[in-house]
């Protein structure tokens, strides 16, 4: 296989990666936002406390998070095929990476709304502001940059969890890998696979770091 058959599969292959992981990360972004306050709202002494809903939303999301993305990848395969239709390509993929990711990000949204002064909440609550108030313009406003940060970790998490979606007939750069780079043994395809990775990896994170930075000297 010369470059320049390589070339044209490459930019195909981080196309479909790119199409995954945008379309993940929106579904996660907003997924994980609601649970995430959710998880700070209901907890005992919260704004919506309701330590039953508390229990079985972190219940939820600690399951989720504790199985390993290969074997969520061939576990909710049923409901893949339900949803989408097939269990094959970057549509199909979109699925077990969000509900992968979600779980992930929620969490996150979680500590980084933890980490708000609860002296800037209760200020808040003394000046007569609503509940909805004080979540959208305390608690997200304050921890926007902790939001940002843990958003482009959950960014790159999907990145992987896209090459790892490859192995299944899932697209992206990791299904090059896996065809050419591994079971063809073009190692010019695998050197490339990853350099690509790699710097769309690094993107990403200077992206990221960039927005927070901004957030945090507003």
């Amino acid at each position: 296989m010369t470059w320049e058959d390589i070339w044209p599969l490459l930019g195909a292959g981080l196309w479909e990666t790119a199409y995954m992981v945008g379309i993940s990360t929106a579904i996660t972004a907003l997924g994980g936002l609601l649970i995430g306050v959710l998880l700070v709202l209901t907890e005992r002494g919260g704004l919506l406390a309701a330590p039953a809903v508390n229990l079985v939303l972190g219940l939820i999301v600690n399951v989720g998070r504790s199985l390993p993305f290969i074997i969520l990848l061939v576990a909710v395969i049923p409901f893949t095929r339900a949803v989408v239709g097939t269990t094959i390509g970057t549509d199909a993929a979109i699925v077990p990476l969000t509900i992968g990711a979600i779980p992930f990000f929620a969490r996150i949204v979680e500590t980084a709304i933890r980490e708000v002064p609860r002296d800037v909440v209760n200020a808040a609550i003394a000046a007569g502001a609503s509940r909805r108030q004080i979540v959208r313009k305390v608690l997200l406003r304050e921890a926007r940059p902790g939001l940002a940060a843990g958003l482009t970790i959950t960014v790159i998490a999907l990145v992987g969890y896209s090459a790892m979606a490859g192995t299944v007939g899932g697209g992206g750069l990791g299904d090059l890998a896996i065809r050419y780079g591994y079971q063809r043994f073009e190692t010019e395809m695998m050197i490339a696979t990853v350099v690509v990775l790699v710097l769309f990896v690094q993107a990403v994170q200077s992206l990221g770091d960039l927005v927070v930075r901004r957030l945090s000297h507003r």
